[in-house]
């Protein structure tokens, strides 16, 4: 949902005509909520492949870095792709920073976060556990674009995993529970970092023994 704040012409506050307000306006032409789903999936396994051979080791991701992927990853779709949201918006599931406040956050996000907690190569299980929980919970409640926030944050938290010599996130136990995911967005958009350490831990370790079970097939 939006907020009607100053949105008259906004390509992102606009549908594509034909949808029934379900889908964004976009480059394609999309109308189907489902095909457009299937084209940002599609989009992103391949931006995903490529990011994490480029990604350096010892990178410290910046707020650039992640305008950058999201142009990267969206770019073909949305005009706006790449730049941080100009419309504020509600979320039924927890509450996200006005638009206005967007490039200060980000800025102090790179700068208290991102450089505090990368590169993760030498980080062990546990400092790993935290510098994710608190990153993923930041960048969410920034919530800087306009879509694709938190499959964003999911490829930020991939690339910590591999610099810190884990295997790529699964994020189907995040799915399954996705409730206790939310109530821990919502812990962390008050400072309290804990359970999402735990959702994390646990999405670790997950991933490390699916990571062990296709190694032995």
């Amino acid at each position: 949902m939006t907020k009607n704040n100053d949105i008259s012409g906004n390509p992102e506050f606009q549908y594509q005509p034909g949808s029934n307000e379900q889908v964004l306006l976009n480059k394609l032409g999309v109308t189907d909520a489902d095909e457009m789903d299937a084209v940002e999936f599609d989009l992103l396994t391949a931006f995903q492949a490529d990011l994490f051979i480029e990604v350096e080791i010892d990178q410290v991701i910046t707020a650039r870095d992640l305008c950058d992927w999201h142009s990267d990853w969206l770019g073909t779709v949305y005009e706006w792709a790449g730049h941080y949201r100009s419309i504020d918006m509600t979320d039924r599931e927890y509450p996200v920073a006005t638009a206005d406040l967007i490039p200060g956050l980000m800025s102090d996000f790179e700068e208290n976060f991102l450089s505090r907690y990368m590169p993760c190569n030498d980080m062990e299980f546990d400092q790993l556990v935290e510098a994710l929980a608190v990153c993923h919970s930041e960048l969410v409640k920034i919530h800087p674009f306009r879509e694709g926030t938190r499959r964003l944050a999911r490829v930020l938290a991939t690339v910590m995993a591999l610099q810190a010599d884990m295997p790529p996130i699964d994020f189907d136990l995040m799915e399954k529970k996705k409730d206790r995911y939310l109530g821990a967005l919502q812990a962390g958009y008050a400072g309290n970092y804990k359970p999402m350490k735990q959702v994390f831990s646990e999405v670790l370790n997950y991933s490390l023994e699916q990571a062990e079970l296709h190694d032995s097939v």
